[in-house]
């Protein structure tokens, strides 16, 4: 059988890296991305089946979706929920409608996809669902607030998830990855222009301290991975007999997810300020 696997944000980055490899292996890829110019753009790289899925449309994810099927003859083994972006900002400075946004991809999209992708599993007796989620899942770090929360949010839905569908053949596993190689950081940076007043804000030299950092095509920190470092994580969550509930990538993760098991809480939080903006 020709294990057939949906992946959203395949634009750049980890979805790209995990479409490339995963159709290298055999597997039958559909890749999604926000916009047709996307889609033709992973045309040309040479993947052979590419959809428009834009997580912020409710039309657009069943569209997208019906799409696969046509390819996949209506089963799909995997589904791996790539597709998110960070709103950078203080809580205090965040407009509601900014943190909506944020909710759109990488919570409420992912919750309907995901959805409607585990009504076909458990029709075909089979599946696997895998999160990309953050270190910033774990703990929270100032000035992201928005993005914290998103994904705060999607490890709650996905540890409930998993226990939810723990008597079905659907496993659920969720991947950690800290800093990687993507274009994360630039979509950050046009999220943070777009949305946030830096010029009335009383964080403003931390904002222009941040628009540095997130100008700077160097690679965010020193134990920065590249995308096949996620995509490792995830090839076992799809092919292992049981997958992991939980996969850590980089070194951050693995530091962030004992530091909030044993640190006191205003320990922890100095550590997380330190970080900056």
């Amino acid at each position: 059988m020709k294990f057939s696997v949906l992946i959203t944000g395949c634009s750049s980055g980890i979805g790209l890296a995990a479409a490339q490899r995963l159709q290298k292996l055999g597997y039958l890829v559909i890749a999604s991305a926000r916009t047709e110019t996307d889609v033709e753009k992973l045309k040309a790289l040479g993947l052979e089946h590419v959809v428009v899925l834009d997580l912020t449309c409710e039309e657009s994810i069943a569209e997208g979706l019906n799409a696969a099927l046509a390819i996949t003859g209506g089963e799909l083994y995997g589904l791996f929920n790539n597709g998110a972006y960070g709103q950078p900002g203080a809580v205090e400075d965040l407009p509601t409608s900014a943190l909506r946004e944020q909710f759109e991809t990488n919570v409420f999209g992912t919750h309907d996809l995901t959805n409607r992708v585990i009504k076909i599993m458990l029709k075909q007796g089979y599946g696997r669902i895998v999160q990309n989620s953050s270190v910033l899942g774990l703990v929270a770090a100032p000035f992201r607030g928005a993005y914290n929360a998103s994904k705060f949010a999607l490890e709650g839905l996905t540890d409930t998830l998993r226990m939810e569908l723990a008597d079905t053949p659907i496993q659920v596993s969720l991947i950690e990855p800290g800093p990687i190689e993507s274009q994360f950081r630039v979509n950050a940076l046009k999220a943070l222009q777009k949305n946030i007043d830096i010029s009335e804000s009383r964080h403003k030299k931390g904002y222009e301290d941040a628009i540095a950092r997130l100008s700077n095509p160097g690679p965010a920190s020193k134990y920065t991975l590249k995308a096949d470092a996620v995509v490792d994580k995830l090839q076992h969550a799809l092919e292992a007999k049981k997958a992991k509930p939980q996969y850590f990538v980089t070194t951050p993760t693995y530091f962030a997810d004992v530091f909030r098991r044993v640190l006191p809480t205003r320990l922890l939080d100095l550590i997380m300020r330190s970080q900056g903006s």
